[in-house]
């Protein structure tokens, strides 16, 4: 850093005016750039210091996370990383300008990427701010493709990020952009506003909670409805959802692409990144879009977003003719693969310093986690399931969510294994309301020591700060209903694997450990009987 800063005068010799200016903002703290370039919800509470998932911009590593389903706290080799890489652009600054040597580490993020993930050179990937940005980005390259606007149906749309019910019908999902452009929320994108169904995989009626069984059907007849109206779709399917579900089955998108070859485009949600690398591919090979998200399972900052596009799509890309203006907002130069001459030349040399600093941040999760041998991914990953289950099972204060996909088959690799377990909050055998779900979630995060009284066994294990996955709310025939999930992300996996094999099972024990303490603190934060005077009470 001080070597960079001690040359700003140089710097600023730039002939670009505009490239002084962001020369200048690659100099501001790197907790401030951490959180530029996004939406409102990188916005930090100006008491606490954190984001809206309850993250601070620096390592907090007193702070346990099994939040990956939601966000993570940034790690310190994550956090180093970005340091680093924001050094290392400025040197490159002092030969090149900063547009030039911003694009060139942007192709090089893609190349290290696709190397992590086992990719074919012939897969381009276009950078986004968040996964949500992503899904504007799909909708925008499946109207280039398929050559109109698409109905987008989306299949899951109860267990997605709430943006997507606003991105799937071009319509701005926050009240901010990325770039910075106030927009009203739920208004149209310029040149992107279409139709969009919902296909929700909850069964509502159910007793218990449970993927509904007739979802395959549900999304067949939603395509031949559209297609039927003479219009074309864009697929949006899901791998996996918040609570760890895929759909629809591998068997209904092999009669999708038989009964409607090139009317039905297919875009998988994967932004949790809860799959395979063997069933990544097959989507890509099967010229399906894949949403991706380097803040989920792998345990980058939020956020990093990413659309992976196969080579079939790519060749359609620079001929797209009249442009949707209010793509424009979502999206610069640098987000877009150089390969894209044509499409780029439209975009603004707009680097956006945030999204790039998490994504170098996330890339040190990703490279870490495939750096570990793929018997001991798989280990960790199948023992560390088996005990968060046997613990949420033991507890009368929880009711777990079974895994619902079923679909486990050779191209789900280590997450064969489940890494989302979902539950519901029990009080006297019934659920406790949303209210206090929420409550609950709040209340992990902070020291709550001086609220629970009981033993000095129980302040202490009240006093650990950690986060889990955010409730998620259900709609039910019943009523509404919320659910906490605890997560294994990558980081554990990292975190646990050592050569010698005791000390990893070592490891293990300790992860096991502290998922423990989480349950058992949950279980304090609900037994209003220890709760002192006047301090933390859930409803009767």
């Amino acid at each position: 850093m001080s070597t960079g800063a001690s040359r700003l005068p140089d710097i600023e010799r730039a002939s670009d005016g505009g490239s002084r200016y962001r020369l200048r903002d690659l100099f501001t703290p790197l907790d401030t750039l951490l959180v530029s370039g996004g939406d409102p919800r990188l916005t930090l509470d100006p008491d606490d210091r954190v984001n809206a998932y309850g993250c601070a911009p620096s390592p907090e590593p007193e702070i346990w996370n099994f939040a990956s389903s939601t966000a993570s706290t940034i790690s310190q080799a994550a956090y180093d990383r970005a340091a680093l890489a924001r050094e290392e652009l400025m040197h490159r600054c002092l030969f090149d300008e900063v547009e030039v040597a911003f694009d060139a580490r942007c192709e090089g993020m893609r190349e290290e990427l696709r190397g992590h993930l086992q990719l074919s050179p012939r897969v381009d990937i276009v950078f986004s701010p968040s996964g949500t940005d992503s899904q504007l980005h799909a909708l925008f390259l499946a109207r280039a493709v398929l050559g109109a606007p698409p109905v987008t149906i989306v299949v899951g749309a109860d267990q997605t990020g709430s943006g997507t019910a606003h991105t799937a019908g071009g319509r701005h999902f926050s009240t901010l952009t990325a770039s910075g452009l106030a927009v009203r929320k739920d208004s149209a994108v310029a040149g992107l506003a279409g139709d969009s169904i919902a296909v929700p995989l909850l069964d509502a009626a159910a007793s218990d909670i449970a993927m509904r069984a007739d979802a395959d059907a549900a999304v067949m007849r939603a395509i031949e409805n559209s297609l039927a109206q003479g219009r074309c779709v864009l697929l949006h399917i899901m791998d996996s959802s918040k609570l760890g579900w895929r759909a629809p089955s591998a068997a209904c998108l092999d009669e999708i692409a038989r009964r409607w070859p090139r009317k039905v485009q297919v875009v998988v949600d994967a932004c949790q990144a809860r799959l395979g690398r063997r069933r990544l591919r097959s989507y890509l090979d099967r010229g399906y879009m894949v949403l991706m998200t380097g803040s989920k399972f792998f345990g980058g900052p939020a956020f990093s977003g990413a659309l992976l596009v196969p080579k079939g799509l790519s060749r359609s890309i620079d001929r797209i003719g009249a442009m949707a203006p209010g793509i424009f907002d979502y999206a610069g130069r640098c987000d877009w693969p150089t390969a894209w001459t044509a499409l780029r030349s439209r975009f603004e040399r707009r680097p956006n310093f945030g999204q790039w600093l998490r994504w170098e941040a996330a890339l040190a999760q990703i490279g870490s986690y495939y750096a570990v041998p793929g018997a001991f991914r798989a280990k960790a990953l199948a023992e560390l399931a088996a005990g968060i289950d046997s613990m949420i099972a033991l507890s009368p204060s929880f009711q777990a969510v079974p895994n619902a996909s079923g679909q486990a088959d050779v191209d789900d690799e280590e997450f064969a294994a489940a890494t989302i377990f979902p539950f519901t909050l029990l009080r006297d055998g019934k659920p406790v309301s949303i209210a206090d779900t929420s409550a609950v979630h709040r209340a992990l995060a902070r020291d709550m020591s001086n609220d629970i009284g009981g033993s000095a066994a129980d302040r202490q294990v009240a006093a650990q700060r950690c986060l889990v996955g955010q409730p998620v709310r259900l709609e039910r025939a019943d009523g509404k209903q919320g659910l906490l999930r605890l997560c294994v992300g990558a980081r554990l996996v990292t975190e646990a694997w050592s050569a010698d094999a005791a000390q990893s099972q070592r490891n293990l024990q300790q992860i096991l450990d502290r998922i423990a303490h989480v349950l058992v603190k949950i279980e304090l934060l609900l037994d209003g009987a220890t709760a002192a005077p006047g301090k933390f009470v859930l409803e009767a």
